[in-house]
């Protein structure tokens, strides 16, 4: 039986949903769980694949290969990597941000936009504060997932940056937030069931574009977001594609990644066959 690992978070429903609902299999076990914390699960063995922060895969690549043409990615604004200032993002220089501890890859992200395109120096901390409390010890606070949709649907009356934005404007290239991948282990030992679920999720991809307003309907995510709002979200931020342009922008990603020293090299994309 395969472990998979699934983000709580409403940028993965369309997909998670579509393969449940048209491959629904005895042989998976989901875990669900915040991007941090899945990551700590699929390095120690416990998760068999999973779509993980793509820094994970530049952490650890031997240990990891890529499913094929799967990613979670925008080409834009992604609308749930946030950055929430109660200064102009020019002003930060020296400043203290905060950071939402859930997700390594917007982390640093956010480490490359702010030494490499602005030139800024900043210190940064985890916190697990709530905005309006956090925002009274820093400027700025970087916010993910529904927590960073939640918060810009608030009216907090603070900028709102978004990272995904401002990495296109800056490159020209999709940003990748999270990689489907499988540990070097389960594709040895699970080959063919690792082989079927890689071509299910694929069909699923295709599922989910097709029937995001059905999915819309069903899913949680409306009670707050409301149906045209979520599948606004789907169609105009999230991506699920990794074609040549995605491979581009994760490979840039990890070249500045390793230029600042917050990963150990530039790794090689290794995928799965």
């Amino acid at each position: 039986m395969l472990t998979i690992g699934r983000i709580d978070y409403a940028n993965v429903t369309p997909l998670f949903h579509s393969l449940q609902e048209h491959f629904p299999s005895a042989d998976y076990r989901f875990i669900g769980g915040v991007p941090a914390n899945l990551n700590a699960q699929l390095a120690a063995e416990k998760i068999d694949v999973c779509p993980s922060s793509s820094i994970e895969y530049a952490v650890h690549p031997e240990r990891y290969l890529i499913l094929p043409e799967l990613s979670i990615s925008s080409a834009g604004p992604v609308a749930s990597v946030l950055l929430f200032s109660r200064v102009p993002i020019e002003e930060l220089d020296g400043q203290d941000i905060l950071l939402s501890a859930e997700s390594a890859t917007s982390v640093n992200l956010l480490r490359i936009l702010m030494g490499k395109r602005f030139g800024h120096s900043c210190r940064y901390t985890v916190s697990s504060s709530p905005l309006d409390e956090a925002l009274r010890t820093a400027p700025a606070m970087l916010l993910i997932g529904d927590a960073a949709l939640r918060s810009s649907m608030a009216g907090t009356g603070l900028r709102i940056y978004d990272l995904g934005l401002l990495w296109y404007e800056w490159t020209g290239l999709p940003f990748v937030f999270a990689l489907w991948f499988c540990t070097r282990s389960a594709a040895k030992t699970h080959y063919q069931e690792v082989r079927l679920l890689a071509e299910r999720l694929v069909q699923a991809k295709a599922y989910a574009d097709r029937e995001r307003e059905h999915i819309a309907e069903v899913s949680p995510e409306a009670a707050w977001m409301g149906r045209e709002g979520l599948i606004t979200y789907w169609r105009e931020n999230i991506s699920y594609e990794m074609g040549e342009a995605q491979k581009e922008g994760l490979r840039l990603f990890y070249r500045y990644a390793a230029e600042l020293g917050l990963i150990p090299a530039a790794p090689e994309l290794h995928f799965f066959h």
